[in-house]
């Protein structure tokens, strides 16, 4: 893991045109994992999901990050907050699945919780060290961005802010998409890969001759902006093809006439259109596996319910194409010739580039450190 650590340095170290990838091991390496996720996951801002997941008060999704499970929940006060989903008393879980919840109830011995996490109700508990005051389930850091739910799981963690992605999204007007569609499954592959595959244009019209070619086609691939914790490219439309919905008034032409992708590191990647916004949030379960989370949203009344549906087939199909590709490639990266390989330019593998630099700065107080 030590060398796969200055690995990471050295080839963050590279000049800018002379980009490479990182061995094999770095996705296969259950060592290198823990560390991972000992450090960069635990300390980033992780995407749950939509805030109109869950729009009315008692509406919640439950989620597993890392080693913790996760309560969602819109309190009586409208605001969201991601609870602890242990109990206080035994660390049973108190609840699964999603739904609407006046309290949750503890299956084990009943104890329950309102909305805000406070404890309500621990029958027969009548010890002198008992304190209910002292028994609420823990409340995580939340923040919402452009209609996204995240958390963090390290409590010193500062909100996150990245004004040139917002400005680069601001046109779209993503706060205001509404959501038409949730479906998660688990992928056999390493979570970097997810990442990287989905932030780069260079496998578009290889992997996906019949899905998105005719209108992302590799050729038309642009670097967009990166900032300290993202990165974004454009996956242009060729001239003369249909329209695929107005979007919000002020946007451009160009911006009409193109998929904006993005990526908020370290774990959600996301595809920005006029009328139509896919995210998908990854969750690392180990060096080889993901649970991956994904989410369509509409612009108010742009599309009927038909090109909906129609759109949800297009991104099935989509996912099952890259996961299929991933699937395969993290068995071949197991073998002692993964190692590392020239990446193409800037405007085709330049975001995978600046995932690297990311993670080599995310890493290289630890290594100072050590």
């Amino acid at each position: 893991m030590t060398d796969l650590r200055e690995k990471l340095q050295q080839l963050a170290a590279l000049p800018a045109d002379r980009p490479m990838g990182m061995p094999g091991a770095f996705y296969t390496s259950q060592d290198q994992f823990a560390h991972e996720a000992a450090t960069v996951l635990r300390r980033g801002w992780h995407c749950l999901g939509r805030a109109d997941e869950i729009p009315e008060p008692g509406d919640f999704f439950t989620v597993q990050l890392l080693n913790e499970p996760l309560i969602v929940v819109r309190g009586d006060d409208d605001q969201i907050r991601v609870l602890a989903n242990v109990c206080r008393h035994r660390g049973m879980p108190l609840a699964e699945g999603r739904g609407t919840a006046k309290r949750f109830v503890c299956s084990y011995h009943a104890w329950a919780y309102g909305r805000d996490g406070a404890l309500l109700r621990a029958a027969r508990m009548e010890n002198a060290g008992f304190d209910a005051k002292n028994c609420k389930l823990h409340s995580h850091k939340v923040q919402l961005w452009n209609g996204f739910i995240y958390v963090t799981l390290d409590r010193a963690a500062q909100p996150f802010e990245h004004p040139d992605l917002d400005e680069l999204l601001a046109p779209y007007e993503t706060a205001k998409m509404r959501l038409v569609h949730v479906a998660e499954e688990n992928w056999h592959t390493n979570w970097k890969c997810l990442v990287e595959n989905f932030m780069e244009g260079y496998h578009l019209s290889v992997v996906h001759p019949q899905t998105l070619h005719g209108y992302t086609p590799t050729g038309l691939a642009r670097k967009l902006r990166s900032g300290a914790n993202f990165t974004s490219y454009g996956a242009n439309y060729p001239d003369g093809i249909p329209s695929r919905g107005a979007g919000a008034p002020g946007l451009s032409d160009e911006e009409r006439m193109r998929s904006t992708l993005f990526a908020k590191f370290p774990t959600q990647v996301a595809s920005q259109a006029a009328s139509l916004l896919v995210s998908l949030s990854i969750f690392p379960i180990h060096a080889g596996l993901i649970r991956v989370k994904w989410t369509m949203s509409a612009y108010g009344d742009d599309l009927d319910d038909d090109t909906i549906q129609q759109r949800i087939a297009l991104w099935e199909e989509v996912n099952r194409e890259d996961r299929e590709k991933l699937e395969r490639m993290q068995v071949a990266l197991g073998s002692d010739h993964a190692q590392e390989g020239p990446l193409a330019g800037d405007d085709y593998e330049g975001t995978i580039r600046d995932f690297q630099l990311w993670l080599a700065a995310q890493d290289a107080p630890a290594q100072a450190a050590e």
